[in-house]
């Protein structure tokens, strides 16, 4: 694989790396978490991305999205996922309007650049279908007529790992449309000293600066087009979305748009390091993230003890990684 390209666009690319790393630096001044999980919020806001945060409680799921979406500029809204929220809470309604004798089309929550979906398995199937269009394909239909969603768009959904009374798993096509599932983990004891000395009378959100805005953001978009992927990159992530599927473990393995997606990240991860070229630890560090939520193993593999984290690790160590 070809480990260099030079691109006829590089101040682009180096443009939009600055403009990546100021926001990961901004979110890291208000959060403590991994490096990698603000990398990988980071990189699926400038790809189109979505993503899951699964962890417990109060370790600062809803201040990352918060956080990214101050750095950014980005417009912001949350939905509280409950059993009794309805499609119409997210999506918006078309309300009859006695002064004009027409119904008016009422926006709701989603109709923002980022979108918080706190506790996402708290809400019914047909209250999380409404989010499926809105993920694929940036867009919302109610009462047959289309609305497109603002650019750039992302949603970050919670979870809570620990409790599931009152929930509703999400199916695999809803799972299918994350970019990346992260976990932000308990911090380190000096990090949690830290956070505690500092957040003591303060919030978090007041030590994130905005650093970029929304023409900013679609700029490093539009600069993902010069990242260079090497078809034997490409190969090499199909080989690995293949082998979860050849698993025995596996009952649904990765789909064609796991890969894609991959690679989207792999480009924005790429350029946040400062390069205009996709190398194969790019998508090493993404695959898990990107991966594992995405697969269903078999109940004889859950008796087991399996995880599907397991079957990706196991196909990074299988497939020969292309080199120079």
């Amino acid at each position: 694989m070809t480990t260099s390209h030079t691109s006829p666009n590089g101040s682009l690319v180096e443009a939009a790396a600055a403009t990546a790393n100021e926001l990961v630096a901004a979110c890291a001044a208000g959060v403590r978490a991994p490096a990698y999980v603000i990398e990988g919020c980071v990189a699926s806001l400038i790809a189109g991305g979505h993503v899951m945060i699964e962890d417990v409680p109060g370790v600062g799921k809803t201040v990352l999205a918060k956080a990214l979406a101050r750095a950014s500029g980005c417009s912001y809204s949350r939905v509280q996922c409950t059993a009794d929220l309805l499609p119409a809470d997210v999506t918006g309604v078309s309300v009859f309007d006695q002064s004009t004798r027409a119904f008016a089309f009422h926006p709701g929550p989603v109709f923002a650049n980022l979108v918080l979906v706190d506790e996402i398995n708290r809400a019914s199937p047909k209250t999380q279908s409404a989010l499926l269009e809105s993920m694929e394909e940036q867009q919302v239909t109610v009462d047959g007529t289309t609305r497109t969603l603002p650019e750039p768009f992302m949603v970050i959904a919670t979870q809570n790992p620990v409790e599931y009374e009152g929930t509703f798993p999400l199916p695999e096509a809803q799972l299918d449309r994350f970019a990346l599932r992260v976990s932000i983990g308990y911090p380190s004891a000096t990090d949690e000293t830290l956070m505690i000395r500092e957040l003591a009378s303060r919030d978090a959100l007041d030590m994130v600066p905005e650093v970029s805005d929304v023409a900013a953001l679609r700029a490093a978009k539009a600069a993902l087009d010069h990242v260079h992927v090497d078809p034997s990159l490409a190969a090499y992530v199909v080989e690995l979305v293949r082998r979860t599927r050849d698993d025995a473990r596996v009952d649904l393995g990765a789909s064609p748009r796991a890969g894609l997606s991959l690679v989207r990240i792999a480009r924005a991860r790429a350029m946040l390091k400062g390069r205009d070229h996709v190398l194969p630890e790019d998508v090493r560090a993404l695959a898990s993230m990107g991966l594992s939520h995405r697969l269903l193993l078999t109940p004889d593999a859950r008796a087991r003890g399996a995880i599907a984290s397991d079957v990706v690790d196991e196909a990074l160590l299988e497939v020969e990684v292309p080199v120079g």
